[in-house]
């Protein structure tokens, strides 16, 4: 469950971890859901005969699809502000693919919470630094600056 604040506490929680996600696993099925759903079925993701020729071994997700299993990590993981009534989704100020998800690795969101601006009355710009690790891996699949806009009543 993500981590709820209210603004006043905000400060308290800049530069620390605030929470981190259970595992997820990224099976075939997921990975040739993301094809459909994107149109990219390049056969590095869908086809585990050719994947197994490449330094990979086997089939690896696209990085879009971890970038966007960081949605449910986020629900776990991050920060929630008391009151919100809506999270929007404002982008990222950096996003870096370092390693790939091999299929059927389990993957993970660790949040820290690096700033939060009130941009307007009742709306709070939430920045997380955010590591995608991959269970047994030193190395993590992506490092991403993740923004959220957090509307308050």
């Amino acid at each position: 469950m993500a981590l709820t604040l209210n603004v006043e506490q905000l400060a308290d929680y800049i530069g620390k971890e605030v929470g981190v996600s259970d595992w997820l696993l990224v099976d075939q099925e997921r990975i040739n859901g993301f094809a459909d759903a994107t149109g990219d079925h390049q056969f590095i993701h869908v086809d585990p005969e050719r994947a197994a020729q490449t330094p990979f071994g086997t089939t690896i997700a696209h990085g879009f699809l971890t970038m966007s299993l960081m949605v449910p990590m986020g629900y776990e993981g991050s920060t929630k502000l008391e009151n919100s009534v809506m999270g929007i989704n404002y982008g990222f100020d950096k996003l870096r693919f370092l390693n790939p998800v091999k299929v059927n690795n389990k993957i993970r969101g660790r949040f820290e919470l690096v700033s939060a601006e009130e941009k307007k009355p009742k709306q709070w710009l939430l920045k997380h630094n955010v590591t995608v690790e991959i269970e047994g891996e030193e190395k993590p699949a992506l490092i991403a600056e993740w923004l959220g806009m957090s509307i308050i009543a």
